[in-house]
Order: C-alpha cells, then sequence, then structure tokens
C-alpha cells in the first residue's frame, strides 16, 4: 500500500500524521507480513532432551526474530518415519531424528550403531561431537542427498539394555526378542549379541515388554524412566556398547529459501540449542537412574565389568563388517575418519 492512497483514506487526524510516522507504520506491516511459523517435530515426550533442544532453539528463534516455532512432541503428528516423510515433503520446515531411524533412508547415519565404537566416557564423547570432522564436515552433503539440511547431530545419552532378567553375557541374551529401531545394523547388532532383533514402533513397545511380545528393549537411561519401561521391564544393564546420538535437520528447499539473514538466525538458534542441551545431559543419567531406583523396588542394575564387556566386544567386528557391506567406499571413508576423530579426542 502506497503512502498516498493510505493518506487519502484515512480521516483529518490521519492526514497530519509525518511522513516519518507513516514511513515507521508500513515498515512494521511489512515485517509482520514476512513473520513465519515454522514447524518442528521431534520424536521424544515434554522434557526429554530432543524436547529441551527443540525448545531452546524455539526460544532463541522467537527472541530474535519475529518468527515463531510450533513444537510437536512424539505421537502428535505420527511416528518418527511420519515426521521424516512430512519434512522431506515440505510440510514440517524442520525434524529431530535418530539416525536409528534415518538408517533406512542414509545408510551411512548407521555408523552410531556399531557396538564398542564410541567411548562411554561422557566428557570424551562430548568433545567428539564438537569436534569430529565426520559428524561436521561429512555427515552434511550424506543428508543434503536425501533433501535435508542437517544442522546438528548430538548425543543423548549412554544406551542401557532392559530386559525380563537380568544379563551378563552373550548366553544370556541367547533368544531373548530385544526390540530395534527399524535399522538393518542396529539388528545385526542384536544378533551378534546372541539375541533375536525384533523391529517395533516406539509406541507399541511398553505394551510389548508388558504383554511379552518382547523381552527387552534399549535406550538411553533417562528414556527408560521417562517411558516408564522400567514398570515392565526392570533389570538394567550397562553394556558399554554405545550412545544414542540424534540429528536435527531442516528441509532443504525451505532452507535455502531463506533469507541470508534468516539461515544465520537458523545456524545461530542450532548452536544455541546445542550448547543448551549438552549442559542439560550432564549428569542427566545419574539422575533419572536415581529417580528409577526410587520408584521401584524391583529394579535391577547391572553394569558390566570390562570382562564380561570383552565378551560382547569380540562380537562387533562382525557388524562392523555389516556395516561397510550396507555402506561401500563412502562407508568405508566415514568410518576411518569416524576411528580418526576418536583418537584425536581419545589422546588430548
Amino acid at each position: 500500500m502506497k503512502a498516498s492512497k493510505l493518506i487519502s483514506t484515512r480521516s483529518v487526524t490521519t492526514k497530519l500524521m509525518t511522513t516519518a510516522s507513516i514511513g515507521a507504520l508500513l515498515f512494521g506491516l511489512s515485517a509482520a507480513a514476512q513473520a513465519d511459523n515454522w514447524r518442528y517435530a521431534h520424536e521424544e515426550y515434554e522434557g526429554d532432551v530432543q524436547d529441551v533442544f527443540a525448545y531452546a532453539f524455539k526460544e532463541y528463534i522467537e527472541e530474535n526474530s519475529d518468527h515463531t516455532v510450533q513444537v510437536y512432541r512424539f505421537g502428535e503428528l505420527g511416528e518418527s518415519d511420519d515426521i521424516m516423510e512430512q519434512t522431506q515433503n515440505g510440510i514440517l520446515q524442520f525434524v529431530n531424528q535418530s539416525p536409528g531411524f534415518t538408517g533406512s533412508l542414509i545408510p551411512e547415519a548407521q555408523i552410531f550403531f556399531i557396538p564398542y565404537l564410541l567411548p562411554t566416557d561422557e566428557e570424551t564423547v562430548l568433545t567428539f561431537f564438537d569436534e569430529s570432522k565426520a559428524i561436521n564436515e561429512m555427515f552434511p552433503a550424506l543428508y543434503a542427498e536425501q533433501g535435508l539440511e542437517l544442522l546438528k547431530m548430538y548425543p543423548e545419552g549412554e544406551m542401557v539394555v532392559t530386559t525380563d532378567e537380568p544379563i551378563s553375557s552373550p548366553e544370556d541374551m541367547s533368544n531373548k526378542k530385544i526390540r530395534t529401531m527399524t535399522n538393518p545394523l542396529l539388528s545385526e547388532t542384536y544378533d551378534a549379541f546372541g539375541a533375536t532383533p525384533t523391529p517395533l514402533p516406539w509406541g507399541e513397545v511398553y505394551g510389548g515388554l508388558q504383554t511379552g511380545i518382547i523381552d527387552g528393549q534399549e535406550n538411553p537411561i533417562f528414556w527408560i524412566e521417562s517411558g516408564g519401561l522400567y514398570e515392565v521391564s526392570p533389570h538394567l544393564t550397562f553394556t558399554g556398547h554405545g550412545w544414542f546420538t540424534t540429528a536435527m535437520m531442516a528441509n532443504q528447499d525451505f532452507y535455502e529459501d531463506l533469507s541470508d539473514e534468516d539461515k544465520e538466525l537458523v545456524q545461530e538458534a542450532s548452536d544455541a540449542a546445542y550448547d543448551h542441551t549438552i549442559e542439560h545431559i550432564k549428569g542427566l543419567a545419574g539422575e533419572s537412574l536415581a529417580k528409577i531406583q526410587e520408584a521401584s523396588d524391583e529394579v535391577t542394575v547391572t553394569r558390566l565389568n570390562e570382562e564380561q564387556i570383552q565378551a560382547f566386544r569380540e562380537r562387533a567386528p562382525q557388524v562392523e563388517e555389516a556395516f561397510l557391506g550396507m555402506t561401500g567406499e563412502r562407508g568405508a571413508e566415514l568410518l576411518e575418519q569416524f576411528k580418526a576423530d576418536l583418537e584425536a579426542v581419545t589422546n588430548e
């Protein structure tokens, strides 16, 4: 709307407005018209790690722009596969999804499920994610091939196995139906461990444990606590075999259409959310385990010693071979860089 037309249709009072004030009004209307509501879905419940990340991202965006962010938690828009499809189709602008589900789309993302590749020491893992060339330089190109702009990868917590009875060896895993995500390499891992991998959507896990359809599952301890899994699968085993990792990404067409200013805003918000979330997860596992033990007298906690861990670790090479078979030369290059990055942070 031009200023001259606006003045001609207003009252006498309006006609007395200065050119500067009219300009300010029009600028405000223009800014309001450019403000967008961005939709962001993740896989977890209120207060869980992905939720903490999403709301830190939302807060930064809304405090530093006129844009708003609508966050959708687990189940509000479907399962993990559903929200990924919605993001690729442009219905959602942002999504947080674990490589556990993305692995069928991006086979190389399954690298996080090679057992005993990542250390269990929290400080080392966090440094690795900060400094890894594999994560920060190689992964973005892999996600871009699927129409996704990878903004952040970050760890959520050490994986813990819960079962219907205590386990301390691969023999104890024999014939145990362990729930896995829809991830071929994760199935390979539990097959190597002697169990029967059983893919199952997250929404069916609690009921599956309760009814005996499955005998166990794996997740970070905070998720075992928030999802109440210890109520129906009370025997917790720290096997030391890996960390749960997740990735936050944007629809690439949406991202590329953003102004340079908004791209910078999104990057800064991702960085701020990452920093906030990393601080959040420090000590989270201990707090969650304490809550579980306070809530239930039936829970047992087994921390495998080095000899017991070695019995599982000896079975890891066949999973690495399976990864290379699924991913070829690109997977080999990624794994080589991954190991080099781990060695660098371990020797710091």
